[in-house]
């Protein structure tokens, strides 16, 4: 077993010898805020509270979500409902154990299992490490945690292999590697400056390298660069960004980050800013209500946007962000359109300081939306189905956007939101203004704080986790939740599965060079299968924590042609043409999915580098 850390890190952490047994007491959280025992913000609300409480308070600044300019409406009254036998999606419980809540998910590459992971400070989960296999927390007493903090989730048959930490992951970051590792940097603590690896090959465990970072990272974002590395940003108390060095070397400074310092506030409303990799492989990086570009390689400031009016976006006013897909053609021009989506949050830049006061503001409805290639970028908003704060937002393999999650009031936090938010909503991009958004089928589960949501190869979205206790607390007002969902979108459908194509594996390709024209085959129940009613995409899968998906991208390329090989059996060819560069698409695993009349196939994975 590969794990690489100092005796330091070992050792336990003050709270826990001195505080074990408080987790334990209802009271707990009385005594976590008068002593500012995990820090001055890190604040508690009781968990066994009222989950109605906001009834019954009439909140006198409750503003909501500012009304749209004229600018902004559309010229149609928007339809969220649908039409009555549309399609809104379906939900299946998959399982009622994960063994760890689901605070990280990521799916990784060619073993098609999603990694989870919580945080080891608790001691506890519901699946314990292999016999003869402990973390040790005090060398003096030799007390040790044999509980199991991370997870392989097999999705085909709910498996779990148990995975061994020994650095604190709570509130971190992660990417996947050019070879499809995982790659994930800070925690708490101890694991604050961490980075660890973790490999898909059979019997691998984390290797953890505890003093690599320069500075602290706890609810930071790290993001994928063209050439493969990773940038790690922001965190708490950490106005700074840097890049994670080669395994087993250590940083031994950071770049000072002006930007993060500026947008910082009482509540700290700039933590996991939403980082993407812009085109032109600049970094777009969004904190509190602004943004900014950055060159990675000059380390420089190279435009700012216009502040996105309306609240806050980021931790604990949490948001959700996504770059929209990135359609590409056969010939590219010299700017390839890049726009992002920032929705939902919170209009009040107190509202974790009042969550801690049993005030639930409601959260924000609208969206904002800019070109940030454009010459002149400016944000357009739009209205959501419902409010939405500490949502997940996944980009679906047909383009389309789905929002779920979350609550529609208050915060992140614990304890610090109510009225869970049950209902997706999914967002089509490229409609018009006015029926962009539908509502879809709500679940029964509420996801409220530390949920995670992964897109699968077959189309469907698995959720899971949710746990706004202080611990693995089941019988508080929001009980930490072990159980895994998956919901399919509309595309999955019975009434259009007829449309649904079949990539021929072998003949769909492994791997690709940039800018190169490749085929791959289809098996398609269509006699004769368009062009235009054919898109070939590839996503690159995210880490998802705290409503921030990290790296997480969909290209719609280029196509050539589309040809009938043979009309009875349905075998079709298509020439598609691979992304440009390392601007456009990071090297590394992509989910390569065929998209026939809004229908995606089952991807196969590919590689580009």
């Amino acid at each position: 077993m590969a794990i690489v850390f100092k005796p330091l890190f070992v050792l336990p952490l003050f709270f826990l010898s001195s505080y074990a047994q408080l987790w334990l007491r209802p009271d707990a959280y009385v005594l976590l805020n008068k002593k500012k025992i995990l820090g001055p913000h890190e604040l508690f609300n009781d968990p066994f509270g009222d989950a109605l409480d906001y009834k019954r308070k009439k909140i006198t600044d409750d503003f909501g979500t500012a009304p749209l300019s004229d600018f902004e409406k559309p010229s149609v009254l928007p339809n969220y409902v649908g039409l009555p036998n549309e399609p809104k999606g379906r939900w299946e419980l998959v399982t009622v154990n994960s063994g760890v809540s689901a605070m990280h998910a990521i799916l990784l590459p060619r073993v098609n299992k999603v990694l989870m992971y919580d945080a080891t400070i608790w001691k506890k989960s519901e699946i314990r490490l292999p016999t003869g296999h402990c973390r040790l927390l005090n060398q003096t007493t030799g007390e040790k945690d044999c509980y199991c903090h991370s997870v392989l989730f097999d999705i085909a048959t709910t498996a779990l292999t148990p995975l061994e930490l020994h650095t604190d992951t709570w509130c971190s970051s992660g990417g996947l590697s050019v070879d499809g590792n995982l790659v994930g940097t800070g925690g708490f603590q101890g694991g604050a400056n961490t980075v660890r690896y973790l490999e898909t090959c059979k019997g691998c465990n984390w290797r953890e390298f505890p003093t690599a970072l320069a500075d602290r990272r706890w609810y930071s974002t790290q993001a994928e660069l063209p050439d493969g590395g990773f940038i790690v940003v922001g965190g708490r108390e950490a106005f700074s960004y840097e890049y994670i060095p080669r395994e087993g070397d250590s940083n031994a400074k950071s770049y000072f980050f002006d930007f993060l310092k500026k947008t910082s506030d009482r509540d700290e409303n700039n933590l996991y800013p939403f980082v993407h990799l812009s085109t032109d492989g600049n970094l777009f990086i969004f904190a509190n209500n602004r943004a900014v570009l950055l060159n990675p390689k000059s380390n420089k400031v190279v435009r700012e946007f216009p502040a996105l009016p309306g609240g806050h976006r980021s931790y604990p006013a949490t948001g959700m962000s996504a770059l929209l897909p990135i359609k590409l053609h056969s010939k590219n021009n010299d700017v390839i359109p890049t726009e992002v989506l920032v929705c939902g949050g919170s209009g009040h830049k107190d509202a974790y300081t009042q969550a801690s006061r049993d005030i639930f503001y409601t959260a924000l409805q609208d969206c904002g939306r800019i070109r940030i290639t454009d010459k002149k970028p400016v944000w357009k908003r739009e209205i959501m189905p419902s409010p939405r704060v500490m949502g997940d937002m996944v980009i679906l393999p047909t383009g389309d956007i789905l929002m779920l999650n979350g609550a529609k009031r208050g915060c992140s936090g614990w304890g610090f939101a109510r009225e869970p938010n049950l209902a997706p909503a999914i967002y089509y991009p490229k409609a018009k203004l006015g029926n962009r958004f539908k509502q879809l089928k709500a679940s029964i589960i509420p996801r409220m704080y530390h949920s995670s949501s992964v897109v699968l190869p077959d189309g469907k979205v698995l959720v899971a986790g949710s746990n706004t206790n202080n611990g693995y607390v089941y019988n508080a007002m929001f009980p930490t939740e072990l159980r895994v969902e998956k919901f399919s979108p509309p595309y999955l459908d019975p009434s259009v599965a007829v449309h649904r194509p079949v990539i021929v594996t072998d003949k769909a390709p492994e791997k690709i060079s940039y800018d190169e024209t490749f085929q791959l085959q289809i098996k398609s129940t269509a006699v004769k299968v368009e062009k235009k009613d054919i898109k070939v995409t590839m996503y690159a899968p995210a880490f998802t924590t705290h409503g921030v998906s990290m790296n997480q991208r969909l290209l719609d390329l280029g196509l050539e042609d589309v040809i009938a090989e043979n009309a009875f059996l349905g075998i079709h060819t298509i020439t598609a043409v691979s992304p440009p560069s390392g601007k456009v698409a990071p090297p590394g695993y992509y989910m390569l999915f065929v998209v026939y009349q809004g229908v995606p196939s089952v991807s196969t994975w590919v590689q580009i580098k």
